[in-house]
C-alpha cells in the first residue's frame, strides 16, 4: 500500500470523476483521463462542486477540501497513465471497449501494478484475458454516488491473485469505503439482486400494474426502501440498466432475466434518466 500514491483513472463520467474525488480527497495523486475534453470540462466542474458542497455540509475538513481540489490532473492522453502505481478503469458499460482499454494500458502501463475495472456487471475474467498480467486484473465496483457510498464490490477474476485481492481491499479502506469481496459471476452481488428488481418495477409500469408514482411509493413506504426503483433507475442510468440485464440474460441464460421491452424502448429514445433530463421522471 504504501507503494500506490499516483491513481491514474479512465473515464471521466459520473463514476470516474467520483472515484477520482474520492482518491485525490484522501491524498492520493490523481490523473484523470478522457478522450473526449468537454466531457473532462464537466467532471472537473461536477468535482468542484461536489467539494464545496460537502465542505459546507461539514463533511469534509479543510485539508480535504484543498487535497481534492489541487491532487487531481486531467487529460486526453492515455499515455498519462504509464507513471500511475495503480489504474481504476471507468469507461461504458461494453465489454468490448472495456477490453480495448485493458490491452492499451496492459502495453502502456509497468507490468507491476493492479488494473482495476469499476464495471458493474462485466465478467473481470474477461477483461483479464486482454491483458498479460491476468493475475493482476480486479473489479473495485464502486456505488454512485461514489463521494457518499460506502460500499465497495472487490471482484476477483479466475487468476487474480491474493496480494493483488489485499492490496485493493486496503486501498479500499483508506479510502473510508467498505470492502466487500465478490466472486465473479454476471452483476456480482449487487446487480445480480437489484437490476431484476428494477426491470420487474419496470415491466409492472409497462403492464400497468401501477403507475411510476405508485410503484416507488409502495417500495419507499412498505418496504422502506429510500427511494423507489424507478427513480433508482433514473439515477443508475436506465442504459447501464439494460446492459446489465442484457449481461445477466446472457450470462445465466434465465427468462427471468429477460430486459423488459419497455426499458428497451427508452434507452432507444435517449431517456436515459437524470443525465438526458428525461427517464420515468423529468429533470431540470
Amino acid at each position: 500500500m504504501t507503494d500506490i500514491q499516483h491513481i491514474a483513472i479512465v473515464g471521466a463520467g459520473t463514476m470516474g470523476n467520483g472515484i477520482a474525488q474520492v482518491c485525490a480527497t484522501c491524498g492520493y495523486r490523481v490523473t484523470l483521463i478522457d478522450i473526449v475534453p468537454e466531457q473532462l470540462d464537466r467532471a472537473m466542474a461536477s468535482m468542484t462542486k461536489s467539494v464545496e458542497k460537502l465542505h459546507g455540509k461539514g463533511r469534509l475538513t479543510d485539508e480535504q477540501r484543498e487535497a481534492a481540489l489541487t491532487n487531481i490532473t486531467a487529460t486526453t492522453d492515455v499515455a498519462a497513465a504509464a507513471n500511475a502505481d495503480l489504474v481504476i478503469e471507468a469507461v461504458i458499460e461494453s465489454a468490448e471497449v472495456k477490453k480495448r482499454v485493458f490491452t492499451e494500458l496492459d502495453e502502456r502501463t509497468r507490468p507491476d501494478i493492479i488494473l482495476a475495472s469499476n464495471t458493474s456487471s462485466i465478467s473481470i475474467t474477461e477483461l483479464s484475458a486482454a491483458t498479460r498480467r491476468p493475475d493482476k486484473v480486479i473489479g473495485m465496483h464502486f456505488m454512485n454516488p461514489v463521494p457518499l457510498m460506502k460500499l465497495v464490490e472487490v471482484i476477483r477474476a479466475l487468476q487474480t491473485s491474493d496480494d493483488t485481492t489485499a492490496t485493493v481491499v486496503a486501498l479500499v479502506e483508506t479510502l473510508g469505503k467498505t470492502p466487500v469481496e465478490a466472486q465473479d459471476y454476471p452483476g456480482f452481488i449487487s446487480n445480480r439482486i437489484l437490476c431484476p428488481m428494477i426491470n420487474e418495477a419496470i415491466y409492472a409500469l409497462m403492464e400497468g400494474v401501477g403507475t411510476v408514482e405508485a410503484i416507488d411509493t409502495v417500495m419507499k413506504l412498505g418496504m422502506n426502501h429510500p427511494m423507489g426503483p424507478l427513480q433508482l433507475a433514473d439515477l443508475i442510468g436506465l442504459d447501464v440498466v439494460l446492459n446489465v440485464m442484457v449481461v445477466l440474460h446472457e450470462g445465466l441464460g434465465d427468462d427471468k432475466s429477460r430486459p423488459c421491452p419497455l426499458l428497451k424502448r427508452m434507452v432507444a429514445a435517449g431517456h436515459l434518466g437524470r443525465k438526458t433530463g428525461q427517464g420515468f421522471y423529468t429533470y431540470d
